[in-house]
């Protein structure tokens, strides 16, 4: 089995054990060298003459995976997982855990390591990336054997459809929702899916028509569908059915009063007929349930002003200026440094 390479877990820095046994000392430079057969032969013959050297047995264990042999060095590394005092080890136990496990193909007793990893050290790059890799191997094996097991089945066609939406491939997505649909015309969340699709395709009349077709027949499945309502009133407003648009707004602030685009297109259509008293508690509400919207804030800008309210549109426009400014840090600065360089040129 090929072995774990801790040199990729670039934010680690392992100290030298705090010892006299020249052996572990040499064991662990060897390691920090990536050069796991010598590590294991130092730190084996120092816990021959210091069998409870914990530096050394840590370090064993972490070679042991290095060099791939997990079997034997699984117990070592979830001891020190679970009980070694030093973060860094403790890390670098968890790592090697994780990819012991998946080398052998035992997602299962991965998933307990990264949950404890995420908890201890949540910021941690390599533990987001070794998240990451997890979550995508198993997606990737859901996906093989759902379509080695059903393969006519209507969920392979919903996957394949839902997989060339996030390539922006809507032609071919809208083409296998339909597929999906002819097969289970009553299952939940197709018809929607399609719809979607369909907007992501085109906003010709012929698609926003066609749109309007499926978010409808996913109300007739299931007519508490808030997102349906929303979707068919922002169809009746790029189709300028004002009046139209209002009633499915209305329907979906009904049925979901926890929708802060609901609550806003709703508002919209307040401020438009000159009730922005009516649209400012819908967009207040907005607000608290999402902070960062800046259409929210933007259209309770406008209410307030309208109103007379200056106090609280001056509150409102800065909340919007500070979502708007771009996010300071490294990168921006090198963006500043890359202008002055070209305005000097």
């Amino acid at each position: 089995m090929r072995g774990i390479s801790f040199l990729l877990f670039g934010t680690v820095a392992v100290l030298l054990a705090q010892t006299a046994d020249e052996s572990v000392n040499q064991g662990i430079e060897a390691f920090q060298k990536g050069d796991y057969a010598t590590a294991r032969q130092r730190l084996s013959k120092a816990l021959e003459t210091s069998p409870e050297n914990r530096r050394a047995r840590a370090f064993l264990a972490l070679s042991l995976a290095g060099s791939g042999s997990c079997a034997e060095a699984i117990p070592g590394l979830r001891q020190e997982f679970s009980t070694n005092p030093e973060g860094e080890i403790q890390l670098l136990a968890g790592l090697a855990l994780v990819q012991c496990h998946l080398g052998q193909g035992r997602l299962a007793d991965v998933y307990p390591v990264l949950a404890d990893l995420k908890s201890k050290f949540p910021s941690n790059a390599d533990v987001l990336y070794q998240t990451a890799r997890v979550h995508m191997r198993a997606w990737n094996e859901a996906v093989a054997e759902m379509y080695r097991r059903a393969p006519a089945s209507y969920r392979v066609n919903q996957l394949s459809a839902e997989i060339f939406e996030t390539q922006g491939r809507y032609a071919e997505a809208i083409a296998e929702y339909r597929k999906a649909i002819e097969k289970a015309p009553a299952a939940l969340n197709l018809h929607y899916r399609l719809g979607r699709a369909l907007l992501l395709d085109s906003h010709e009349p012929a698609a926003l028509r066609e749109a309007r077709k499926q978010f409808e027949a996913e109300l007739a499945l299931n007519p508490s569908d808030a997102v349906c309502e929303y979707q068919i009133g922002q169809i009746l407003t790029a189709e300028q059915d004002a009046a139209g648009a209002t009633l499915r707004f209305e329907k979906a602030v009904r049925l979901n009063p926890e929708f802060p685009e609901a609550l806003v297109a709703l508002a919209k259509t307040r401020i438009a007929a000159k009730r922005e008293e009516d649209a400012i508690p819908l967009l207040e509400r907005a607000t608290k349930l999402q902070p960062e919207m800046e259409a929210a804030h933007y259209s309770l800008m406008l209410a307030y002003r309208n109103t007379g309210r200056s106090a609280e549109a001056q509150r409102e426009k800065e909340t919007l200026d500070r979502l708007q400014r771009p996010p300071e840090g490294e990168f921006t600065e090198f963006l500043k440094k890359l202008g002055e360089k070209t305005s000097k040129q």
